[in-house]
């Protein structure tokens, strides 16, 4: 009995189902760390993947590193030249990769989402900026980089743009929609109308109610253009959307907005949405830099702050557009280089400078649209010069060498440009 006993406990079958119960659950344990390696490999290969596209895939971000650098010579030395110059040339490559973050995500909302995309992180960095020098009470400076950035785009994007194709293109007169152009330009006309009569209030001195009138007609103008902003996304994307095709394709391309549509996005929808939020903050941290920086570099670099904020700033936030719109008009396709000048230039004056004048109520610093005579002139010169430039639906070398030079008379004017009004914003930045 005591044999069987012993026989029985070491059966075959008993053997079996202990090698079951002891096998069974490491067998399925083993495949799930599988599982969970697999995935995670999976993951770090996407991630890999992300990174390589966007942070190594263009040539321009080499100059990332001199945003970390701002940083650290900003804790060191404080030397706020180095800080300014560093600060700029690190915001470059993050404003042209957010403008290819908005692109990726746009492939995923449609026409009209990412036409708001667009209208929002297309001009983010001016914004950006225009923000934390809010923040500081820097009126003038926020007034003053908004208008340059409008200049930048109008003379020597599109004055680049023109030249660059006109040389490439040289046996015949590039062509582009003139009906697109002619609305874009009322807008701008619209624009001018609204910063002007704050300015010839003030000036003429026939406010109702002095140092508030000006300030209410600059509010309700904002919200104004605000409306006729939005009415104008409406009616570009919806309303009237052939109008805004190519002059050589809108009648024999019927398919032109479907095949544009049909362009595979590179990334997926949430990692354009985690790289737009990601290539924000990291903006916002330079701009901070850059901002409490402007001051000091206008004095250790001798440039008046009117230089650097109308020349120096937009030219940064703009690079990566002025590049872009060069290389359409090469290919000869001036409607997207002219929808990349222009119609940037439209989406600061009707909605980037009234979204400030809102945020700027809502902080409680006076922003205004009284950008003074010297500047208002300068833009309502500059939309007449280009409105004239545009009316006849052509371009050469030429016209884009005249816009090219008409920036320069420009950038020297503010040269020697001395802006009172500036010493005024001083003591607010002490403020809250």
């Amino acid at each position: 009995m005591g044999e069987f006993e012993d026989e029985s406990l070491v059966s075959p079958s008993s053997l079996t189902r202990k090698n079951f119960s002891i096998e069974g659950p490491s067998h399925s344990s083993s495949l799930a760390g599988s599982t969970q390696k697999f995935c995670y490999s999976n993951m770090k290969n996407r991630v890999f993947r992300s990174i390589k596209i966007v942070v190594f895939s263009a040539k321009i971000n080499c100059l990332m590193p001199f945003g970390p650098l701002a940083i650290v010579v900003s804790n060191l030395s404080g030397h706020h030249g180095w800080v300014f110059l560093l600060s700029l040339l690190g915001i470059i490559p993050l404003a042209e990769r957010l403008g290819y973050a908005t692109e990726q995500l746009a492939c995923y909302t449609g026409a009209t989402v990412g036409g708001l995309l667009n209208a929002t992180f297309g001009n983010a960095t001016e914004l950006i900026i225009s923000i934390y020098a809010l923040r500081r009470g820097m009126i003038r400076v926020v007034q003053q980089s908004l208008l340059g950035s409008i200049l930048s785009n109008m003379l020597l994007v599109l004055g680049c743009a023109f030249f660059a194709g006109g040389v490439v293109v040289s046996k015949r007169e590039q062509v582009f929609n003139k009906a697109a152009a002619t609305v874009n330009s009322g807008l701008l006309l619209m624009a001018v109308m609204g910063l002007l009569f704050p300015a010839v209030l003030r000036s003429t001195h026939t406010e109702l109610h002095s140092g508030k009138s000006e300030l209410a007609l600059s509010r309700f103008s904002s919200g104004i253009m605000l409306v006729a902003y939005a009415a104008y996304l409406v009616f570009q994307l919806k309303s009237d959307k052939n109008l805004y095709l190519p002059v050589d394709e809108a009648v024999t391309d019927e398919n032109y907005d479907d095949d544009d549509d049909e362009e595979a996005p590179e990334i997926s929808m949430w990692e354009s949405i985690t790289w737009l939020s990601i290539l924000t903050i990291w903006i916002s941290v330079l701009s901070e830099y850059l901002v409490n920086a402007i001051e000091g570099a206008s004095v250790a670099m001798n440039i008046p702050v009117a230089f650097i904020s109308v020349i120096l700033l937009p030219i940064v936030g703009n690079a990566a557009e002025h590049a872009g719109a060069i290389m359409f008009a090469m290919k000869d396709k001036l409607d997207i280089s002219l929808g990349v000048a222009i119609g940037s230039s439209t989406q600061i004056s009707m909605f980037g400078i009234p979204f400030c004048v809102v945020i700027g109520w809502i902080m409680g610093c006076p922003m205004d649209l009284n950008f003074q005579l010297f500047e208002t002139a300068t833009l309502f010169i500059t939309v007449i010069v280009v409105a004239f430039m545009l009316q006849d639906g052509t371009s050469n070398y030429l016209k884009g060498l005249m816009l090219i030079l008409c920036y320069l008379i420009v950038a020297a004017s503010f040269f020697v440009h001395i802006d009172p009004a500036s010493v005024e914003d001083k003591p607010r930045k002490h403020r809250g």
